[in-house]
């Protein structure tokens, strides 16, 4: 049995702390907060609540598979997971409304013919399939397997070219100009561009490989838990008790212990030290200034997100048919349909997402977003009881995140330059874990960092992948 000390709470961190009691560890996770969960993280006012963090879960089956591995009751019996239908409605620049079904291809190919005209579904379906390729060709490589030294597979862009295309082949096109050239303008390249987006990737720079994002959604689904985001952290937190985890909170780790070579504990803020026999980082590793290999392909060289949330408490219930998610550009709308959310059937709980990357324009306001919002709530301005903003700064304070950044998931293409770095590290003993290592962020990614860590501790070298 090993002594494992885990950096952060958050849900990466607390995956791989499950993962790693189950095979018989001894596990203490170190958390600078008060609470688990690191970004998913809960505000509750006058009887509403918000998620602070991400609104939704896809991939579900890595949260599933989490408790397969670690307990007896499955996670469904821990948190209900409800998939949202419709899956997303746009708000187009020129006013068109368009509405996706949930999981549905034909569905959605149906949706776009009556957006856009007949044949266009079809345009839309092409998309997705050459997604589906690129989906096929990285999914066990950038998302189940360790990052390999030899990373020319995830360096070249796995998205098929199109024959005949000029562009494709004076070099690797961005998302955007897929979008442009395969969709074309009029808004309909925005049902492209604006999911990507959400992630806090920049359609501008990004791999055309992004695509498999919305696909991922479009195949697997988009799930909301009932309560809250934060019930499904709650969940794994508790699943991590029942494995006997250990939990130091208010506990903030200043650096971590190397001797002869390999990492030997954590020295805490108060100069406490911890003697562990491995140490998983699952926070920034900036924040602790981890010795990371000089590896430029695990450098994330386009600018960070930068991502605003505004909460928004309003009187009067909320429409039938209001849409749970509603995309306006680089904002998201989220209007779950929970009484757990909001004081009675006569008041609502909005969340508003703002997603700024690359040259994207000054940080919004919050009456700039609500002036965006009022577009897909009716009434809003007259059923505003409060609001308020979160930003970056909010964010780091919450979380420790230098300025505040949110990682967005690994992408192949770009030469390999938007990989996070590997989960071992050049410190034998010393592991990554969490958004900030491979496979990058998101609920989904995160948890898989659980799976690859502890089959890295467990399996050693041998380790090929999880299964």
């Amino acid at each position: 049995m090993a002594r494992i000390a885990v950096i952060g709470a958050g849900m990466g961190a607390m995956a791989t702390a499950a993962r790693l009691a189950v095979a018989g560890h001894q596990v203490t996770v170190y958390e600078r907060g008060t609470t688990y969960g690191g970004a998913v993280g809960r505000y509750a006012r006058d009887g509403f609540v918000f998620d602070t963090g991400p609104g939704l879960v896809h991939l579900p089956a890595v949260y599933r598979d989490l408790f397969v591995k670690t307990g007896k009751r499955p996670l469904e019996e821990c948190a209900e997971l409800v998939q949202i239908d419709p899956a997303v409605r746009y708000l187009l620049p020129d006013g068109r409304t368009l509405t996706f079904p949930g999981g549905s291809h034909g569905g959605a190919a149906a949706a776009v013919d009556a957006a856009f005209g007949p044949g266009s579904g079809d345009r839309w379906s092409a998309v997705l399939g050459r997604a589906r390729d690129a989906w096929d060709a990285t999914r066990r490589p950038l998302l189940e397997e360790p990052l390999q030294q030899d990373r020319s597979a995830l360096g070249r862009d796995p998205y098929p070219a199109l024959r005949g295309s000029g562009l494709l082949r004076r070099r690797p096109p961005t998302l955007a100009e897929v979008a442009a050239r395969e969709l074309g303008g009029g808004g309909f390249d925005e049902l492209l561009t604006s999911r990507v987006r959400a992630y806090g990737v920049d359609p501008a720079t990004a791999p055309a490989s992004a695509a498999v994002l919305p696909y991922m959604e479009q195949t697997f689904g988009s799930w909301y838990v009932r309560g809250g985001i934060r019930e499904l952290a709650t969940a794994v937190y508790e699943r991590c008790l029942e494995r006997k985890v250990a939990f130091e909170f208010g506990a903030e780790v200043r650096e971590v212990l190397v001797r002869e070579g390999r990492a030997a504990g954590l020295v805490t803020a108060d100069g406490t030290e911890v003697a562990a026999d491995h140490v998983v980082c699952a926070v920034d590793p900036g924040r602790l200034r981890i010795p990371l290999p000089p590896d430029p392909a695990s450098v994330r060289t386009a600018e960070p997100a930068r991502w605003y949330t505004l909460f928004a408490a309003l009187r009067g219930a909320r429409e039938a048919d209001a849409a749970h998610r509603t995309l306006l550009g680089p904002v998201t709308v989220l209007r779950p349909d929970d009484p757990a959310t909001r004081p009675d059937a006569e008041h609502e709980a909005v969340t508003v997402h703002a997603v700024l990357t690359g040259a994207s324009g000054p940080d919004p306001s919050a009456e700039e977003l609500l002036t965006a919002v009022a577009r897909a709530v009716p009434g809003l301005r007259e059923r505003l009881l409060w609001h308020e903003l979160r930003t970056p700064a909010d964010v780091e304070a919450a979380t420790g995140s230098v300025d505040g950044r949110v990682p967005a998931p690994a992408l192949a293409g770009s030469g390999g330059r938007l990989l996070h770095p590997a989960n071992a590290t050049a410190v034998p003993g010393l592991y990554l874990a969490g958004g900030w290592a491979h496979p990058g962020g998101g609920l989904a990614h995160a948890g898989m960092t659980g799976a690859l860590v502890a089959g890295l501790i467990v399996e050693g070298a041998d380790f090929r992948g999880s299964r």
